[in-house]
């Protein structure tokens, strides 16, 4: 591949089921290609449920329609059965267990009971042909985000290019290495939610927690043109009553989910464009000899609110699901966007498809202007 092409870097963060917006804008972008085109941006990030979606690109890396088709079909097909147990018994039983403070076959305690997703991301992801697109061409890397919960850090570990080399800085390091299911259901264990992961000696869980800078590992991957798709949306405004009364619980853990997947990222959008701004003011001839250099970035985000759409498929959700997030405020017209993280209704994920198709293609130039087409 060309060393253009090896520029281009996709950056999916987390976010539950809201990570079913990202297809839509990635069915966007293939309209763009041939059928027969490969993948537009050979270095994939993916953070959470991010992850899922970079993986499943990667595996189908020699294929940029196949990717995008075989994710598309995942999420209008889902449910919150495939995610975690959502039936009265299996809910019962591990709850029970939770209660009287064991663990279930020797697994970490949490709110769910997430092995459906292992099975079926078990049944869909060929992650033996990754190595196969690396050494064609079709893909320079891929890295999956997760957090170290003993001696605390972002940890990414990526499958790549040989020549890549591994990094560490200040609570987050980089380090190769043959990725693997349990990487997926790490970087996609919401903490307290879904249990961690044990990989080697360590256990890790969602990579959002410690991710101090979401947009490095791309950056150390050889990325300069970086595509990302954010999954913060904007929010209806409060009224005064709302404003002045105090949270409830279903409104803080939203906040804080809200806060672990998208507030580390728009911090370092921000600092990604002063550091392009102050590197525009040296001379041309001055930058070789800089440590930095610029990176181009197109961020695209949802034009509607997450929240709200989640809402209005609030029914969809299993009746034991509903009745348990009823125990801590969570209901159809509660001012909280947990709701959205934890909802995997087909209704729910094809709206969130459409709405990122749409916002995608109401970029069309810009798009095509960044990807030079």
């Amino acid at each position: 591949m060309a060393s253009k092409h090896n520029q281009y870097g996709l950056q999916l963060s987390g976010g539950g089921g809201r990570a079913a917006y990202q297809v839509g804008v990635l069915k966007a972008i293939a309209s763009f290609y041939p059928r027969n085109h490969g993948l537009p941006f050979p270095i994939l990030c993916g953070t959470s449920a991010g992850a899922i979606n970079a993986a499943t690109l990667a595996c189908f890396a020699s294929c940029f329609h196949l990717g995008v088709r075989k994710l598309e079909w995942v999420w209008e097909n889902f449910s919150t059965h495939q995610v975690y147990r959502a039936d009265s018994l299996g809910m019962a039983k591990h709850f029970g267990h939770l209660a009287l403070g064991r663990r279930l076959a020797g697994r970490p305690p949490s709110l769910f009971d997430n092995r459906p997703l292992r099975a079926l991301l078990e049944r869909v992801l060929p992650l033996e042909r990754l190595d196969r697109h690396i050494q064609g061409g079709y893909l320079r890397a891929i890295t999956l985000s997760v957090s170290r919960y003993h001696d605390p850090c972002s940890v990414n570990f990526y499958q790549g290019d040989p020549s890549l080399l591994p990094w560490q800085r200040f609570r987050r390091r980089g380090e190769p290495t043959q990725l693997s299911i349990d990487h997926l259901m790490a970087s996609s264990a919401i903490p307290l939610i879904f249990p961690s992961v044990r990989l080697g000696d360590d256990h890790y869980g969602d990579g959002s927690v410690l991710q101090l800078s979401p947009l490095s590992p791309p950056i150390h991957l050889g990325a300069s043109r970086l595509l990302v798709v954010n999954l913060d949306s904007p929010h209806g405004r409060q009224t005064m009553a709302q404003r002045h009364r105090a949270p409830a619980t279903s409104e803080i853990a939203g906040h804080l989910l809200d806060t672990v997947f998208s507030d580390t990222l728009n911090s370092d959008l921000e600092r990604l464009e002063r550091i392009n701004r102050s590197l525009s003011l040296i001379p041309p001839d001055q930058r070789q000899s800089q440590p930095l250099k610029p990176i181009e970035t197109l961020v695209i985000k949802p034009s509607r609110d997450l929240d709200e759409i989640a809402r209005r498929h609030y029914r969809t959700l299993p009746t034991p699901v509903r009745l348990l997030l009823r125990t801590i405020g969570v209901q159809k017209d509660s001012d909280s966007s947990l709701l959205s993280y934890l909802m995997f209704e087909a209704p729910y994920c094809c709206e969130l498809i459409e709405l990122g198709y749409h916002d995608a293609l109401a970029r069309k130039g810009e798009l095509k202007y960044f990807f030079d087409l």
